[in-house]
């Protein structure tokens, strides 16, 4: 595997209810690049993530990862290259302690353990998280069982780390944190997120998905600025895209709002 990319080929998906997730889409993420996709709820975004390990096979079309056709008899080999981390990190925390649930990866494939407690130490240590390793997982925060969840990832050594929703349910300095982390970590990356600020931050394309189909692709910010295409497609541009003026007049009208008459009453 020499090249960390993702292919997408004319992929279309319905699940058994009959619902289709995904209509023709078809996507190339580069070695090392990252990339989001973004778009309202049942867009198809995180059913696309669960096709990039053999979650999902789609029904039309086909999917490689580091040029491996995602099917039964590379399914070895691809999940080893593709780390997914879910939305809700109960998904993926199941042992009795943080190390064991990171341990765990690199002990399914067979290593030996001086290698297995090497790679969870330098796991944990990416997500900041080195001192947790004795810890339950289940007593964690939030954003302390994201990281984690993440760390069960990375030690696995993947060449595509594949998230969905990473910094949902986050506060404000955990969030922060994770932006932070995401920045610094090498792989590529294909995020699938609402946090359109996060995207700004962190990736360098971006994919906007809705009723299963790409509808267009571009520099985050381009595409995040056009205000009619995000509103058309049940998004909004981000606040710090937005014109300082503009700004200054949308609070003024808000402030004009709580002003008036007919909306201040006297205790």
């Amino acid at each position: 595997m020499h090249h960390n990319t993702i292919d997408v080929e004319h992929v279309s998906y319905a699940y058994p209810d009959g619902q289709m997730a995904l209509r023709d889409v078809s996507l190339h993420v580069s070695s090392g690049e990252r990339v989001a996709l973004i778009g309202p709820n049942g867009a198809g975004k995180s059913t696309l993530l669960l096709h990039l390990n053999g979650l999902l096979k789609p029904q039309a079309g086909r999917v490689r990862v580091c040029g491996l056709d995602v099917g039964d008899g590379n399914l070895g080999p691809v999940r080893a290259a593709v780390g997914l981390v879910f939305q809700d990190p109960n998904d993926q925390l199941f042992c009795p302690t943080v190390f064991e649930d990171v341990a765990f990866g690199p002990l399914y494939q067979g290593l030996p353990e001086a290698d297995i407690r090497t790679r969870v130490a330098a796991a944990l240590e990416a997500v900041g998280m080195a001192d947790f390793a004795a810890r339950a997982s289940y007593r964690l925060s939030l954003g302390e069982k994201k990281r984690i969840a993440l760390a069960t990832v990375l030690s696995l050594r993947p060449h595509i780390l594949a998230l969905d929703e990473p910094s949902a349910g986050l506060d404000p300095r955990a969030r922060r944190g994770l932006i932070q982390l995401l920045t610094t970590v090498h792989p590529t990356l294909l995020i699938a997120t609402h946090d359109l600020e996060l995207v700004l931050d962190v990736c360098d394309r971006v994919v906007l998905l809705d009723e299963g189909r790409v509808i267009v692709e571009g520099c985050p910010g381009d595409v995040m600025c056009d205000v009619a295409l995000m509103e058309v497609h049940g998004l909004e541009r981000p606040h710090s895209l937005t014109p300082h003026a503009e700004l200054h007049h949308l609070r003024c009208d808000a402030l004009a709002k709580c002003v008036a008459p007919g909306n201040i009453t006297n205790e």
